[in-house]
């Protein structure tokens, strides 16, 4: 049933998030903001805010999920740097501009005139709503066919992927752009028999400890911290994203 729509408007995103939404009434909702709200005196439940509490939540759970599955040798350590990165502001931003969110959403002129559709946290809190009325929608399996059409791609992509197949390289090539220094890395402890040693590492640049590390090895270790220290460190500040 389409409810109030006689055609569907979301035909395009539906297949780009992979997705076909029951509810397009719910779907919309996503893209209510709330200036769009407080300009025409709407109900204070119809704006997306309380999808979008709802779809950070949804989107902590199915990440988490997701990169235990996919990391079954990696600490918590390293798995909640990995968790953070994908589910980052940054992130999020960048993902909505790709699949232009923006031009969707309903703005009151006031956000209109100043930027709101391209306005990185609309962008973010808007695929957050998304994903929440997904939710509702057709529950955690509805959210994480979104999550692995539009977040999974983009983990498996670009600098993650070069993460993975050579961490230690892409972390100094990235401190020699930054800060003109290269990683240090420091053996915090070695533990365990002799049959059975595990070490740990930190690995410092500029001053700061960026990630830590466990292995069956000291260069296993290094490894670790460096794949850790990448999904920890902001992507570098741009114009668009602010």
């Amino acid at each position: 049933m389409m409810g109030l729509f006689k055609q569907n408007p979301y035909r395009d995103l539906e297949k780009i998030l992979g997705y076909r939404f029951r509810s397009k009434e719910r779907l919309a909702q996503a893209f209510l903001h709330r200036s769009f709200r407080f300009e025409k005196g709407a109900d204070a439940g119809s704006d997306n805010q309380r999808l979008e509490f709802l779809g950070d939540a949804v989107l902590g759970l199915i990440a988490a999920a997701f990169l235990f599955e996919r990391f079954p040798d990696r600490d918590e350590g390293f798995l909640t740097a990995a968790r953070s990165r994908l589910t980052s502001g940054a992130a999020l931003t960048r993902l909505a501009k790709r699949i232009d969110l923006g031009s969707r959403l309903m703005l009151g002129k006031g956000e209109e005139q100043t930027g709101g559709r391209q306005r990185a946290s609309n962008l973010a809190d808007t695929l957050e709503a998304v994903l929440g009325a997904a939710f509702l929608d057709g529950g955690l399996k509805a959210a994480d066919v979104i999550f692995r059409h539009l977040f999974v791609p983009h983990l498996e992509s670009g600098e993650t992927a070069e993460a993975d197949s050579n961490p230690k390289g892409r972390l100094q090539q990235i401190c020699q752009q930054r800060w003109k220094t290269s990683p240090c890395y420091q053996l915090l402890a070695e533990e365990g028999p002799r049959h059975a040693r595990e070490f740990r590492v930190e690995v410092l640049a500029n001053g700061k400890e960026l990630g830590r590390g466990r292995g069956a090895s000291k260069r296993l270790a290094e490894t670790a911290a460096a794949q850790a220290a990448l999904l920890m460190l902001p992507p570098e500040k741009t114009g668009s994203e602010t």
